[in-house]
């Protein structure tokens, strides 16, 4: 879910709100009360939700090497090696 940024016309207060991207923008300032919230041009922010992402969840076989694994080669220092 993206996290948006608003500003108030009116007072200057500035928010961020996390909002489905189907939502109608904000527009009631919650600091003065006024319709003056406009939606900020931003880079959006967005959170994951769930159990979580790893890099190994999409990865199957001898493709699942983690950043830490020092101990393992990579398939292009065992193929190097082989053709030696």
């Amino acid at each position: 879910m993206p996290i948006y940024e608003y500003q108030c016309k009116s007072c200057g207060h500035a928010l961020e709100k996390l909002q489905k991207m189907s939502d109608d923008p904000l527009k009631d300032c919650p600091e003065c009360g006024e319709p003056a919230l406009v939606k900020k041009v931003s880079a959006a922010g967005f959170r994951l939700s769930g159990s979580g992402w790893y890099e190994t969840d999409f990865k199957t076989g001898s493709k699942k090497n983690l950043a830490g694994d020092s101990g393992k080669k990579s398939d292009s220092e065992s193929s190097s090696a082989a053709a030696k």
